[in-house]
């Protein structure tokens, strides 16, 4: 009896023993619920996406108007979305002010050219006075040049006496030092005449330039497009208003566009200027390159534009929302698998492989490299025809293996 009651403990405590060994079993996972991709081997694409993005206009197909000058408005002739040739007049506007300064300026540009003509007028009658006295001072001096060689001709021969001589050799002299002196004072009025009008002239060009700019003030409250495109922007209202360099309007050329991307900052460190692209409008996707890459970080993203090279598809227009990717390495011959929910590249991942037959999976290291925006690099872990899950799982995360229902 006790013999018996001793071999029930025995087994009693084994079967105990055997118990606590066991493995839990298997959590059960819904086969519907997983996302299932074969490791494969071959050319793999390095891409980066910018889910957030808008078709804006290119910097030389855009004129932002300014206003030059306060005023208000007064007409609005254009609304948004119209047709516009460069003469298009979009509003008019109202200063009485500048209207006043405009003629004033006009009428001193004018009384600056009558003082410049007075001057030159004066200034070329005493300049001509001047050279009256200058050709009357040479007649005298080459008269008595003249008289003078006269005298010493007749002096060497006895006719006249010394005294006679000396005295015409004397005015001689007198008048070539005059003579000398009144050529002088002509070049020297000469040069003052060119200053002094230079000087006339010099508030001439000032009247003018500040009569130009109020001519270009006056002419610019007649707001045109500059441009032959579509008005996209109008801020303001009839009665508004302005002040100086305030923006009035925005025409573009909507076929002149270019996309501007919203690129996570930790993926846009291997992005290069001329980088292929493809941007999706939702109604087309447009190959482009990269034209610009913002040096700033915002929101933590980047801003990359992207210069469109085919045509746009109907209904692209300024500020349309867009996705783009950017090409930014072709890597040959390497062994790649879809890119799981979790997980960063050069990294070391743990996924469910699925068993050969395809009922269950058991978790393994994945050691992983460069990634896409669909696919990710395979380095150690995985073989060529491997099955893994790439859907989040973090619900089984203390689980080493599933089973498939």
């Amino acid at each position: 009896m006790w013999i018996f009651a001793g071999a029930g403990v025995v087994l009693l405590a084994v079967a105990v023993l055997g118990l606590s060994r066991l493995k839990p079993a298997a959590p059960s996972v819904e086969r519907s619920t997983i996302w299932p991709d074969t490791v494969k081997r071959g050319p793999m694409v390095r891409q980066v996406r910018g889910s957030t993005g808008t078709l804006v206009p290119r910097e030389d197909k855009l004129r932002l108007i300014p206003a030059e000058t306060e005023a208000t408005v007064t007409r609005i002739l254009v609304l948004p979305g119209a047709q516009v040739q460069p003469e298009t007049v979009i509003m008019e506007l109202a200063n009485p002010q500048l209207e006043q300064e405009s003629m004033n300026a006009g009428l001193a540009l004018k009384a600056a050219e009558s003082e410049y003509h007075n001057t030159q007028v004066k200034l070329e009658s005493d300049l001509m006075t001047q050279k009256a006295g200058a050709a009357t001072v040479g007649s005298d001096f080459s008269q008595a040049k003249l008289q003078a060689q006269t005298d010493k001709a007749l002096f060497d021969l006895g006719v006249i006496s010394g005294l006679t001589y000396k005295a015409s050799s004397n005015k001689a002299d007198e008048l070539t030092t005059r003579n000398q002196i009144e050529a002088e004072r002509l070049t020297m009025n000469e040069k003052v005449m060119v200053s002094q009008l230079a000087v006339q002239q010099t508030l001439v060009d000032q009247a003018r330039a500040l009569n130009q700019l109020k001519q270009q003030q006056r002419a610019a409250l007649h707001v045109t497009a500059g441009i032959s495109g579509v008005l996209v922007d109008l801020p303001h209202q009839v009665g508004e208003h302005v002040a100086p360099g305030t923006t009035l309007a925005k025409v573009v050329q909507p076929d002149q566009l270019k996309a501007s991307l919203k690129i996570a900052e930790t993926q846009a460190r291997d992005i290069q200027i001329g980088q292929p692209a493809a941007i999706d409008t939702h109604n087309g996707v447009i190959p482009g390159r990269v034209q610009r890459i913002d040096p700033a970080v915002q929101n933590g993203t980047v801003t990359v534009d992207v210069e469109l090279i085919g045509p746009l598809p109907q209904g692209a227009r300024p500020d349309l929302s867009v996705e783009g990717t950017i090409d930014l390495e072709r890597m040959t011959d390497v062994l790649y698998v879809g890119r799981p929910a979790l997980g960063n590249e050069n990294s070391t991942l743990s996924l469910f492989k699925l068993d050969p037959d395809g009922k269950g999976a058991t978790r393994v290291p994945v050691k992983v490299g460069r990634a896409s925006v669909n696919s990710i690099q395979v380095i150690e872990g995985l073989k060529e025809g491997d099955t893994v899950i790439l859907s989040d799982m973090s619900r089984w995360e203390s689980a080493e293996r599933i089973r498939l229902e």
